[in-house]
């Protein structure tokens, strides 16, 4: 290799850990994804455990783990350690002396969108809408950081069709909102990281009953994915101190519209039906 040719994915590559694993699972080893996963399992406290011990997690050989940060990027797990001191790859919100412009911010927003079109691509969207159009009930799980996006997500599902909540509801717990569910119904499980620590709980028994599930999380929700019926994986990672969600409400809102058009006919008619009942009780504003 010529003197001054950078290695794609050397330290010298800004991207946290987690986009590393992301853009590179897919040439991983079977063991080498093993590890990976527990690396993004304990993406919020990484930093304290030594290699032997994610090895040990993994059900791995300290030689495979040394191999997997070789090929994330790193010369070996000090230095893991020390990239993580330079990324707030927590998401935690941590002050930042030279926050990004705001143009650097939108550039880094689009960088987000094209990865999760890349990740996800027209198939995934495809058979979550196909999914959501179907089920004669839909229940759209977020808890903390994921409520807000699980919200809105089910406001624009009930404008396209009827049976559509979000969960939990105030005074409830997880488990209240799952039981009765099967597998003529679905359920959209948002979970962005910081997430509840029931998540992994809640995927597991909801495949257990046979419920088709759509998984929308960030690249450290990879390890859930098998048991989820759709997976689609959106970035939040920004270069300032908080995540942001931008990418989210996007993938939503194609979502949305796709069960729309699904559902036809009678879509169109719950829309214009909502609409009239706007206007008829003046809940919203006319212009």
């Amino acid at each position: 290799m010529s003197a001054g040719t950078e290695v794609p994915g050397t330290t010298a590559d800004p991207a946290p850990i987690d986009q590393r694993i992301a853009e590179r699972y897919a040439v991983l080893s079977p063991q080498e994804r093993r590890a990976a996963d527990v690396l993004l399992t304990h993406l919020d406290d990484l930093a304290t455990y030594r290699a032997a011990e994610l090895a040990d997690l993994a059900g791995v050989s300290k030689a495979t783990m040394s191999r997997l940060f070789r090929h994330l990027g790193y010369d070996d797990f000090s230095e893991v350690r020390e990239h993580l001191r330079s990324l707030r790859g927590r998401g935690v919100p941590v002050a930042i002396d030279d926050a990004p412009s705001l143009v650097a911010h939108v550039e880094h927003e689009i960088a987000n969108l094209q990865r999760a079109v890349a990740g996800m691509g027209e198939a995934g969207l495809d058979a979550a809408a196909d999914l959501l159009a179907s089920a004669g009930s839909v229940v759209v799980l977020g808890q903390r950081n994921s409520y807000p996006v699980a919200l809105h997500l089910r406001q624009q599902l009930g404008q396209a069709r009827g049976g559509v909540s979000v969960a939990p509801a105030p005074g409830q717990s997880v488990s209240d909102e799952l039981i009765g569910l099967g597998p003529s119904d679905a359920v959209v499980v948002v979970a962005f990281r910081r997430r509840s620590s029931t998540t992994a709980g809640v995927v597991a028994m909801l495949a257990q009953l046979g419920v088709p599930t759509v998984l929308l999380a960030d690249p450290s929700a990879r390890s859930l994915a098998a048991g989820a019926t759709v997976w689609l994986e959106c970035p939040l990672t920004t270069a300032s101190a908080f995540d942001s969600y931008a990418a989210a409400m996007s993938v939503v809102a194609v979502l949305a519209d796709r069960v729309l058009d699904r559902c036809g006919r009678d879509g169109e008619q719950r829309v214009t039906a909502i609409d009239a009942s706007y206007r008829e009780l003046s809940e919203i504003e006319s212009r």
